[in-house]
């Protein structure tokens, strides 16, 4: 096939025109295209007054490519790089089936790489099914009851099925064309294979994730909710059985092969792998707050006159700094048209999230702000001082918040001013089941609140009225990433051997997309290791 690059289209345009693009690139007749497949999809608003949508193609066409691309005389024309991924089998089965603890994105998909390469895995998940899960999370939304063992970080599908689904990553893997494309046979719309900011919504997400354990279980696997991992046992160094608590009691199951797809919240978990002897270190990873403007703003900062175009999408942004003092902080998760939504999974503390529906119609849009923290700046020493840190600012949040799981905000403006607000302007925050003004200053420690002020109007630079005095910050977000690191080596095993840390809690991955993918790393580490 050949790839061309670089078609640029006005937004409303559509296949045909798109054709007709890559035709005259070619120099031939739409009729002599044999096939024709979008490979990306992005905007260019860097010129307000000329938003283009730009696309990259892949085509077959009559004739000799090879002389195709030569006659082209253009460097966006080239001969396709694609490569499909190839699914690794096992040269024998082991003794005893694979465990998979986590039914996350990471989880998800180390359980569904070995279903398909046939060793038929045992999931362990401490959360509910995604249906159940849901109720249980309006619940807690509409009423502050919060259950610890099932909300939005535990349960089918991870913190990442309410979080809008974002796809977006940093990084290039030849893995990452398996994962959307076993994304879209489960239910995902087809424009996550080719759409630069790749999203599927929470909406449709819940549905995803259960279609994916269907798969699992058709290949003769087996997921289990409501079981916690509470011990791994191991004879000469290598995993030997794993003990998981149900309904109260604890049972064992005989496993030499565990994949650890734990999550970045699962605490317990962490103690407990820190006493059992399992090498760990403390990581940098963010906190900070999410950041609330009206998404009309958003559109008209970043599409100009182009805003509300019903061909353009509802628009987000991405946004970074570095500090003469060093520090640095960023934007992160953001969800255009959505919703900040009550995150927490511990009994007396606040956590904050971001999510948006497939549609993301919402009027707001939202942001993780985030500042940049090192083991060094950590006011806890060991391997957890980073997790005891988080905890105590989610606890003063909720003390701060009225003990009823709302949460402190504050305007931008009274932010800058260290004034506490005392009412909301133009734009009405979305977290539910509700937020408590304040001043912010006295719910996160100054390492955040000081890297904040600076970074705000530095920020306004880059996206026009980021720093709209109006705007809403609502805290704490303190599990954008896993403050631990669980040591593996190139096998993707601990030293604890059979062992395989995997995914965001593990600290090898940093959203949706990386955290499928190392699943499907680990499940191959595993099959090769058989």
């Amino acid at each position: 096939m050949i790839r061309i690059r670089d078609i640029s289209l006005r937004p409303g345009e559509g296949m045909m025109q798109l054709i007709q693009s890559a035709a005259k690139t070619l120099k031939c007749t739409p009729k002599e295209i044999l096939r024709f497949q979008i490979v990306k999809r992005s905007i260019d608003a860097r010129k307000k007054q000329d938003v283009r949508v730009i696309y990259t193609v892949d085509v077959s066409v009559k004739g000799d490519e090879a002389q195709r691309i030569a006659r082209a005389k253009s460097p966006k024309v080239t001969p396709s790089d694609y490569r499909p991924y190839h699914l690794p089998m096992p040269a024998g089965l082991p003794e005893h089936r694979p465990v998979v603890v986590g039914f996350g994105p990471g989880g998800m998909f180390a359980a569904l790489t070995l279903a398909e390469a046939g060793l038929r895995p045992i999931v362990l998940e401490r959360g509910l099914d995604a249906q159940t899960r849901h109720e249980k999370v309006e619940h807690f939304w509409k009423t502050g009851e919060l259950d610890p063992s099932c909300n939005v970080q535990f349960g089918e599908g991870g913190a990442g099925t309410f979080s809008d689904g974002k796809l977006n990553t940093g990084t290039r893997d030849d893995r990452q064309g398996f994962v959307f494309q076993q994304l879209v046979n489960f239910g995902a719309d087809e424009s996550i294979l080719y759409d630069a900011k790749p999203h599927i919504g929470t909406d449709v997400l819940l549905n995803v994730v259960q279609n994916l354990r269907k798969r699992v279980i058709e290949l003769g696997g087996e997921v289990h909710f409501g079981t916690k991992l509470v011990a791994i046992d191991a004879v000469d160094g290598t995993v030997s059985s794993v003990r998981y608590e149900k309904d109260g009691e604890v049972f064992s199951l005989p496993c030499s092969h565990l994949i650890l797809a734990i999550g970045h919240s699962a605490r317990d978990t962490f103690r407990m792998l820190l006493e059992s002897g399992v090498p760990m270190e403390p990581k940098a990873f963010s906190m900070g707050v999410r950041i609330e403007h009206k998404q009309k703003a958003v559109d008209a900062a970043q599409y100009g006159g182009f805003a509300g175009h019903p061909a353009l999408p509802a628009a987000d942004y991405k946004l970074n700094c570095r500090l003469p003092d060093g520090t640095s902080a960023y934007t992160f998760c953001m969800c255009p048209g959505g919703y900040v939504v009550a995150a927490a999974s511990e009994d007396g503390g606040v956590v904050t999230n971001g999510m948006s529906y497939s549609g993301r119609d919402g009027k707001n849009a939202n942001a993780a702000l985030l500042v940049t923290l090192h083991p060094e700046d950590f006011p806890y020493e060991g391997v957890l001082g980073g997790a005891k840190w988080q905890r105590e600012i989610e606890e003063k949040a909720f003390e701060v918040g009225g003990r009823n799981y709302h949460a402190p905000a504050q305007l931008v403006g009274d932010f800058l001013q260290k004034k506490p607000s005392s009412s909301l302007c133009s734009i009405e925050p979305t977290y539910k089941p509700g937020v408590t003004l304040c001043d912010l200053h006295d719910v996160l420690p100054r390492r955040i609140t000081d890297t904040l002020e600076q970074a705000i109007p530095v920020l306004n630079r880059y996206l026009n009225g980021f720093s709209d005095p109006e705007a809403v910050l609502t805290a704490p977000e303190t599990r954008s990433s896993s403050p631990v690191r669980i040591l593996r080596d190139e096998s993707c095993q601990s030293s604890l051997r059979g062992l395989f840390p995997c995914g965001e809690g593990a600290g090898y991955a940093g959203g949706i997309t990386s955290a499928c993918t190392d699943g499907v790393r680990c499940a191959e580490a595993l099959i090769a290791s058989l």
